[in-house]
């Protein structure tokens, strides 16, 4: 794996790059062609704790964590057992559905434990659909907040596309977009 670690606030010594990079090593069984995966770590140092953000680029997906800690290497800990769970999650999903295609190239899957038992909060429990509607985004983030939710899809007016906006964590407003337009 190819690691690329970045510090926010803190300026990243080599001794604490040594130490993420050989706490990150752990997970190179989990891929196949571990050269191919790139992984960025950006540590940031707020007042009281030390937050570490962590995405592993597959060709197929993205798998991100980000844990905040009054430790910096507990948080790196806790982000890797976040990212590993992630991992068996997705695991379980891909064993239920028998479709392992191009995904189980790049994650050696049988490194991994399957779940026990499935989560409740792993079943859908209600589906939803709507008709959307062309609108800016500021009437879309005026609809998110009326209807008090975190998030609100509509289909952007300007682009003719569908959009998401949601509340960061950080404050203010993310949109994603599709990239490809309705036919």
């Amino acid at each position: 794996m190819k690691y690329q670690i970045i510090g926010k606030q803190l300026t990243v010594t080599d001794a604490m790059q040594a130490q993420i990079t050989k706490k990150l090593s752990r997970m190179d069984k989990y891929f196949e062609d571990d050269e191919a995966i790139n992984c960025r770590v950006v540590c940031s140092a707020k007042k009281k704790t030390a937050k570490v953000e962590i995405t592993i680029f597959i060709p197929q997906m993205t798998l991100r964590s980000e844990v905040e800690h009054e430790d910096l290497y507990a948080a790196v800990d806790l982000s890797i057992d976040k990212l590993q769970g992630q991992m068996r999650k997705l695991k379980t999903r891909l064993d239920r559905s028998n479709s392992r295609t191009s995904l189980g190239r790049a994650i050696a899957f049988e490194n991994f434990e399957a779940e026990k038992e499935p989560k409740e909060k792993d079943i859908i429990v209600r589906a939803k659909s709507y008709y959307l509607e062309a609108m800016t985004i500021d009437e879309a983030i005026t609809r998110m907040n009326a209807l008090g939710h975190n998030f609100f899809m509509y289909l952007d007016k300007e682009s003719d596309r569908i959009a998401v906006v949601y509340v960061r964590n950080d404050a203010g407003y993310g949109v994603i977009e599709a990239e490809n337009p309705i036919k």
